[in-house]
């Protein structure tokens, strides 16, 4: 969880970097929510007693078309967020999170959609003595992502606005150590904006590039590794090794579609292989079936700036056990070093259920 850290910061700091400070105008918004945790799975029913509240607070660059990226979305906002959240529970604990976000406009730049991915602290994680029942989060650090859909108004007196909206919340350390039932918060939130040097903001810049765009074929590998465990609580974490190989097009300067195959060497598949042969042999598993298991997938990669949204699905063509069914899913982030090479974090899944978080490094030749 410690290099999940490291290459989240990177990629921050990357994306920080990565923008043209041509002008000075930000903003600073801060929102009080209250919700409820959402029952995605029924064995977290026992941890949704009450109705959580926390505060966000954020940081928001803005984008007036200096780069043609910005214009191409519509002058969305980049910026840094912190969320503290009380889930009314005890054995739950409290959450304290950092995450990288953009905001992008519609309706006239009235509503806001907010995505946020980020690290989470949690103060209270599964200890098998004094914690047993929180079966939701197995380690103090967890990966965390939240999507919040606001009616914003800025600048309605002096600098000062408000916004008002909804808000999702998940937190889930995606396997990484079990238990990780994960929870959703829904929430809904109101707040206030301040708009800096609202005196002398600059005038949106119209797209001017062609919007016509060709490119050939790219074809991309990659390699992703990180470390998981099964469900099975005290089984122990593994590494895993993923090779991907796969082709893209690019459909315009904002998408691109993919396809290509993944080879999965995941240990611990291996040794949930043997635990199952051991400890319950009325399940008829031998001990000796391959752990290994080969996916072809489709996919789209969104192109904003240096950074990219990949989303991916898989078939597994190569299955010789029976683990969390044949498709499988991925979504993540790609930070790009020139035109070849990127680093990645992205998030494996069975639908709902998480299997790992995975840090890649490839080429796009």
């Amino acid at each position: 969880m410690k290099l999940y850290l490291a290459i989240f910061i990177s990629l921050c700091c990357g994306l920080l970097f990565s923008q043209d400070e041509n002008h000075n105008n930000f903003s600073l918004d801060a929102s009080l929510f209250y919700g409820t945790i959402l029952e995605h799975n029924p064995d977290i029913a026992h941890l949704i007693t009450d109705h959580p509240t926390g505060f966000i607070l954020s940081y928001n660059k803005k984008t007036y078309g200096l780069n043609a990226w910005e214009s191409r979305f519509n002058y969305p906002d980049w910026g840094f967020s912190f969320i503290y959240q009380d889930m009314k529970n005890p054995v739950l604990g409290e959450n304290y999170s950092v995450y990288a976000h953009y905001n992008f406009y519609f309706l006239k730049r009235n509503l806001n959609l907010r995505i946020g991915q980020g690290i989470a602290y949690n103060t209270n994680p599964y200890d098998k003595e004094t914690n047993f029942k929180n079966n939701a989060y197995g380690s103090h650090l967890l990966s965390t992502t939240y999507l919040m859909l606001n009616y914003k108004k800025e600048n309605i007196f002096k600098g000062f606005g408000v916004q008002a909206g909804i808000s999702v919340i998940h937190y889930s350390n995606a396997n990484f150590k079990a238990p990780n039932t994960s929870t959703n918060s829904f929430v809904f939130n109101l707040g206030t904006t301040y708009l800096f040097d609202h005196e002398n903001e600059p005038e949106y810049i119209p797209l001017t590039e062609d919007k016509k765009f060709t490119e050939k074929i790219k074809y991309n590998l990659a390699f992703r590794t990180g470390v998981n465990e099964s469900d099975v609580i005290g089984v122990g974490q593994f590494p895993f090794y993923i090779i991907s190989a796969y082709a893209d097009k690019r459909l315009n300067r904002k998408s691109a579609i993919q396809v290509g195959a993944d080879v999965f060497f995941s240990k611990f598949l291996e040794e949930l292989i043997y635990y199952y042969s051991v400890a319950f042999p009325e399940l008829g598993v031998s001990g000796d079936e391959d752990w290994k298991r080969v996916g072809v997938f489709v996919g789209h990669e969104l192109f904003v700036n240096k950074m990219s949204i990949i989303t991916q699905l898989g078939y597994y063509v190569y299955y010789p056990y029976d683990f969390e069914g044949r498709v499988y899913n991925r979504i993540g982030l790609k930070r790009y070093v020139g035109d070849t090479f990127y680093g990645a974090i992205t998030l494996k899944s069975h639908g709902a259920k998480a299997e790992a978080v995975e840090f890649g490094i490839g080429v796009r030749l």
